[in-house]
């Protein structure tokens, strides 16, 4: 029996996307100046107007409206026919971190309650799900056909989606379907539409071995997306927490990531378990797997560690649970000097997906964690 399953992806221009943006942007900017500066930052985008909103304590002293109007740009919304550009209404009500969440950090504690998840799998070279991985590749290469003026009627605004199948060993078989939905001028003809994007978008991305005549193909199956981003639908931080992440394949604990330091363990921690999966994937300890991190707010330590390689492991569970205390020091401040996390590096990732970039530092593997679990087993 064949088994089906579809992720997503979304351009920079989404509108949800455009507030991630935004709220990253705005962080990398106040640790570029303090490195100890913590935020919580939240943005919503409509018609005409950005409202950035939440909570910060920091020394720097940034433009928050010009970054807004910056990011805005740098997205591609600088048309007044778009509706929203970066000429559009800004309002910034942010406020001071409460003190009793501030209480539990300066203890070094966890900044939240919460659980976290990490994933990887071998099924690609980034270990990532191939659907996932595709659906983003798509639309990289729709922002690139834009950008690069290949097709000059589109407009920032775009998403797609990939179904695979698999065999009945759980082995990628081909793609089944592919979605694809690109904003664009008014002008232009729905055929020349579709097939710009099949022949510059989709068969450009996708390996011609993963194609076939029963593969199924929808372009803007609507036959028209004019008006697009935030002007037909508002954005709000936080809602695209799948296509951050790893697109339906593993679960997620809820919290997303953008406008939040590495004090917020929705963000460190997910990190730092995405880095412990894909160890164990490399080591060749299991086709794929999914590591848990759950904390309590103002405790140091997870409460919690939980592993699952889907019956493709080959080590006990309580052999990689030993292995990761050994070499992983998960609490909320051994997790940010682990991996940098004070630096300025986030604008990008609320633009691509955050565990795609190979420059991460989570990315990058801890070579003496990875040699001794070789060893092991």
């Amino acid at each position: 029996m064949k088994r089906l399953f579809s992720s997503e992806s979304v351009t920079a221009g989404h509108p949800d996307k455009v507030c991630d943006q935004i709220s990253d942007a705005l962080l990398d900017a106040l640790l570029s100046q303090d490195p100890n500066s913590r935020a919580a930052i939240e943005t919503t985008a409509c018609t005409e107007f950005v409202h950035v909103m939440g909570e910060i304590t920091t020394k720097a002293s940034v433009n928050y409206e010009q970054i807004v109007r910056d990011t805005i740009k740098k997205i591609g919304y600088t048309k007044p026919e778009y509706k929203f550009t970066d000429q559009t209404n800004v309002i910034i009500t942010l406020n001071t971190q409460s003190p009793d969440i501030a209480m539990g950090v300066d203890n070094e504690g966890a900044g939240d309650q919460g659980m976290m998840f990490g994933y990887a799998t071998d099924e690609t070279d980034e270990f990532l799900p191939l659907a996932f991985s595709l659906a983003h590749k798509l639309t990289s290469r729709l922002t690139e056909v834009r950008e690069k003026n290949i097709l000059s009627y589109l407009r920032p605004d775009g998403k797609s989606q990939v179904t695979v199948e698999y065999d009945d060993n759980g082995t990628v078989k081909r793609v089944d379907t592919v979605v694809l939905s690109a904003q664009h001028d008014e002008d232009v003809e729905i055929e020349r539409l579709r097939s710009d994007l099949l022949k510059h978008v989709i068969k450009y991305t996708i390996p011609a071995d993963l194609l076939d005549d029963d593969t199924k193909y929808f372009i803007n199956p609507t036959g028209r997306f004019v008006l697009g981003g935030p002007a037909a639908d508002t954005g709000l931080t936080g809602r695209k927490i799948i296509a951050d992440t790893y697109g339906g394949y593993a679960h997620h604990g809820g919290g997303a990531f953008s406008g939040k330091d590495a004090t917020k363990v929705d963000r460190s921690a997910a990190y730092a378990a995405r880095n412990i999966a894909k160890t164990i994937v490399m080591a060749k300890k299991a086709k794929e797997c999914e590591i848990q991190l759950a904390y309590a707010i103002g405790v140091k330590e997870p409460v919690s560690i939980y592993i699952n390689t889907y019956n493709t492991g080959t080590l006990p569970d309580e052999c990689l649970l030993n292995w990761i205390n050994k070499h992983y020091d998960l609490s909320p401040k051994g997790i940010i000097k682990a991996y940098n996390l004070t630096k300025p590096q986030y604008s990008i990732l609320s633009e691509t997906g955050h565990f795609r970039n190979p420059n991460s530092t989570w990315e990058e593997i801890n070579m003496e964690a990875l040699n001794d679990l070789i060893q092991m087993g």
